[in-house]
């Protein structure tokens, strides 16, 4: 029987060949047999109880310029593949929501990573409320009262849109400034507020969680004057070792990952602190990781699965 594998992805011309994950994956799997179904969110439709998307049969070329070959474009019903990975970039907007429904609508036919239900329950940000027993200072708002409260207690606050990626918007504020927020807060509404840690200086950690198991770790650190530790700012990358408390930290945030269906979830701590990104969206890193350390955390995925 055919294996397909279908992946619901961002622009392929958009995609940074030397960092990106899904290639990393989509190479591990068509070693193993697997067909390369590609398709956009604006791909997918639902015809009279089927799921279809129009996909780009690709071949995926490693090492080469030209990362893929387009084999043909074929209009599919996705319950006939073998696995799905939802990997497209955030934000986690309504196009997005609406995916979810309609792959929700065969997961129990197909295997699906992450789980459509489970991406559309754990906000990136607001799930780590359930985890503030590791988490630095932390303030959820639109109220203008409650937020100067914060801001006058802890001095220097880290400000994040809830449905930020990749570091967009993300501020730094040194006194509370009224102006600034409202603007903040009429695009964003309610923002994730958190006492300012300044070992960021020294990088982020970034854990990659795969099925419930650490896996692997790196470091990113920002360049200077910056306070972000996304790839995509300039930050650096290397490689890192975990504390204990970092460890025991992903150890209980496996387990609840697992409990709430997410099979492979990336984790960002700050002086052994979590600081609220818990990325089962479209987690990123394991090329970097491998260019980094030599292993290829694609093989340990499949492997699971």
């Amino acid at each position: 029987m055919t294996k397909i594998l279908a992946i619901q992805g961002s622009d392929l011309k958009k995609v940074n060949i030397r960092t990106d994950t899904t290639l990393l994956l989509a190479a591990e799997a068509q070693k193993r047999g697997y067909k390369i179904y590609y398709f956009e969110p604006e791909n997918l439709s639902f015809l009279n109880g089927k799921v279809l998307a129009s996909c780009k049969h690709i071949k995926i070329n490693e090492n080469k310029k030209k990362f893929y070959s387009l084999l043909k474009t074929i209009t599919f019903n996705l319950e006939k593949s073998r696995v799905i990975l939802i990997r497209n970039d955030p934000p986690f907007d309504n196009r997005y929501l609406y995916t979810t429904f309609l792959l929700n609508h065969i997961s129990k036919k197909v295997k699906i990573i992450n789980h459509p239900f489970a991406i559309r329950n754990i906000s990136e940000k607001l799930f780590s409320i359930n985890l503030m027993r590791y988490m630095p200072p932390t303030l959820v708002s639109e109220n203008l009262s409650e937020i100067r409260s914060f801001c006058k207690r802890y001095k220097a606050v880290v400000v994040k849109p809830i449905n930020g990626f990749s570091g967009n918007n993300v501020i730094l504020l040194k006194n509370f400034n009224a102006s600034k927020i409202r603007k903040l807060l009429r695009t964003h509404n309610h923002l994730f507020f958190q006492k300012f840690l300044p070992g960021i200086s020294k990088g982020d950690k970034r854990v990659f969680i795969i099925k419930g198991k650490i896996v692997g770790a790196i470091s990113r650190v920002p360049k200077k004057g910056s306070i972000l530790s996304n790839m995509s700012k300039g930050a650096r990358a290397k490689l890192t070792k975990l504390t204990n408390k970092e460890v025991n930290a992903s150890r209980a945030i496996g387990k609840l990952l697992v409990k709430n269906n997410i099979y492979f979830a990336g984790v960002d701590f700050v002086q052994e602190k979590l600081i609220g990104d818990i990325n089962v969206t479209s987690p990123t890193g394991l090329t970097t990781y491998k260019d980094l350390s030599g292993i290829n955390l694609a093989k340990l995925f499949w492997n699971n699965i």
